[in-house]
């Protein structure tokens, strides 16, 4: 894996949040106005236009309090640059293989699934919660490890930590 400076990788991770944030509070801006909006009141006791309106409009500031938490844990991260004799911990950037396919991964205390470009490379953020996190915490460079998945066997391999 080319390396890969963790303080731009960290700016990528927080733009990724920031335009998320963005598209969020757009959404529930209009949510509002439509719950809000006249011809939202219902024009009979089976109409919930509004209330739905009103609902989406509710789930989505919820969701963008969310992510400016998010924004705000991800700002404070101390990142830790690793070796290769390093256990995998949070901040991690992971390369691993997975059926001879490669992904690479970093550790993060949220978000988990939130997808970045780097440079031209795909890195997904996984959090220490999640089934593969668990599985890589405290492993090392080159260790390799067998799981089942709905009946198939799948094969690891720890290609790089960062």
């Amino acid at each position: 894996m080319a390396r890969i400076k963790k303080s731009d990788l960290m700016e990528c991770i927080l733009e990724a949040l920031r335009d998320n944030l963005a598209v969020l509070e757009k959404a529930a801006r209009a949510a509002h106005a439509e719950a809000t909006h006249e011809s939202s009141k219902a024009e009979n006791k089976y109409d919930t236009r509004g209330l739905e309106a009103a609902y989406l409009a509710g789930g989505q500031a919820r969701q963008a309090r969310e992510i400016l938490e998010s924004i705000k844990v991800y700002g404070a991260l101390q990142v830790k640059e690793f070796g290769a004799t390093d256990p995998i911990e949070l901040s991690a950037l992971v390369e691993l293989e997975t059926q001879g396919t490669t992904g690479r991964y970093f550790i993060g205390p949220r978000n988990g699934g939130l997808e970045v470009q780097y440079k031209g490379t795909e890195l997904i953020v996984i959090t220490p919660q999640s089934p593969l996190g668990q599985q890589l915490m405290g492993k090392k460079t080159g260790q390799r490890w067998t799981t089942n998945f709905n009946g198939s066997r799948i094969d690891y391999r720890i290609v790089s930590v960062m």
